[in-house]
């Protein structure tokens, strides 16, 4: 993973913008969810150094996630997301993938 730099973000979120994901989403002790299934159509990033994601879905939703650091984009379509603390702790997790991700 490396750190996030927004535009590079940016453009790697329009991959999936129009398309139907399946998203994971954790934050230590409080969310989980996997494999939620929605029509991706907007992506917007705010922050430095610590950033806020938002994504719309279905037209009506939006799933906002914080303190996020870092991301991949892995050779097979997914993007991962994740935020780390201080000393190296993941604290949050958000992953984009056109696949369900294993259970």
């Amino acid at each position: 993973m490396i750190r996030i730099n927004s535009s590079e973000l940016n453009a790697a979120f329009q991959a999936f913008i129009g398309k139907e994901v399946y998203i994971h989403s954790e934050a230590t002790s409080f969310v989980f969810v996997r494999n939620f299934k929605v029509s991706l159509t907007e992506a917007h990033i705010a922050g430095e150094g610590s950033y806020r994601i938002a994504l719309r879905f279905d037209e009506l939703g939006w799933l906002r996630t914080e303190a996020l650091t870092h991301y991949e984009a892995t050779v097979d379509g997914k993007l991962l997301l994740a935020g780390y603390d201080d000393k190296g702790r993941m604290n949050v997790a958000l992953q984009l993938g056109k696949e369900p991700f294993p259970e």
